[in-house]
């Protein structure tokens, strides 16, 4: 006799911090829906990582801006076998500029991305748990803790994932639904090796640990809060930045 293996929905999980997460969950047990954007062969590589860990995955293309778009995901979920157990939100986008020569434009597709996304994948999330419980983890930063020059617009929207994270915990907590956040320093992404070698060091030398993180560090805190391994920890934002925020 098999069992079924759980499910872990992973928005964003073609690439950096979500992709080492699927591998992750895999490992751990669970098999992966993955959400991308628009690059379908990245989602494809995604997938054979996380099948070389034991684990089934699912790629799906969803705008989490698209509030009809997210609600179109979920209703795909319905179809797969297992029950729905982790909810990982690592999708996000910078456009870094000083606040004082800021585009509205720019403003708002970052808000919208980080934010208002994360909120249309939780909303319907913990309509979906509501009766199996389970576990959403958010993508915040340290830039939503302590709020960072050039970034206005992705600090606000990384502070407001912080302030949602606590508000979902207390609202899920009866159905058995926890909400944590994971808040990374400078991660060895695709975003973090898009800045200049100069900017890169400058960042670096600010780290106590004295280097960046690697995705699958986040990865595996993700993992953490995302099974029952924390089965008592809910409404908490961990910072996983090398000591910058100590």
């Amino acid at each position: 006799m098999t069992t079924e293996r759980p499910l872990a929905l992973i928005a964003g999980a073609s690439r950096g911090i979500g992709r080492a997460a699927a591998q992750e969950l895999a490992r751990a047990g669970y098999n992966i829906v993955g959400w991308y954007r628009s690059n379908e062969a990245a989602s494809e590589e995604t997938a054979k990582l996380v099948a070389a860990q034991g684990g089934q995955y699912t790629g799906m293309q969803v705008d989490v801006r698209d509030e009809d778009s997210v609600r179109d995901g979920f209703k795909q979920l319905r179809g797969l076998d297992g029950t729905l157990s982790s909810v990982v939100i690592t999708s996000g986008i910078t456009k870094d500029g000083l606040a004082a020569t800021m585009s509205t434009e720019k403003f708002r597709d970052v808000v919208e991305t980080n934010l208002f996304g994360t909120f249309y994948i939780c909303r319907t999330a913990m309509r979906a748990m509501r009766k199996t419980g389970g576990a959403i983890v958010l993508l915040s930063s340290t830039s939503g803790i302590s709020g960072q020059p050039g970034q206005a617009n992705y600090s606000a929207s990384k502070g407001g994932v912080n302030a949602l994270t606590q508000a979902l915990a207390k609202e899920g907590a009866a159905a058995g639904i926890r909400v944590n956040a994971v808040a990374p320093g400078f991660t060895d992404t695709d975003m973090f090796r898009s800045m200049d070698a100069a900017a890169r060091q400058r960042l670096t030398a600010q780290i106590p640990l004295g280097r960046v993180g690697e995705p699958e560090e986040v990865a595996r805190a993700i993992r953490f809060l995302a099974t029952d391994e924390s089965s008592y920890i809910t409404g908490q934002i961990l910072a996983i930045d090398g000591g910058i925020t100590a």
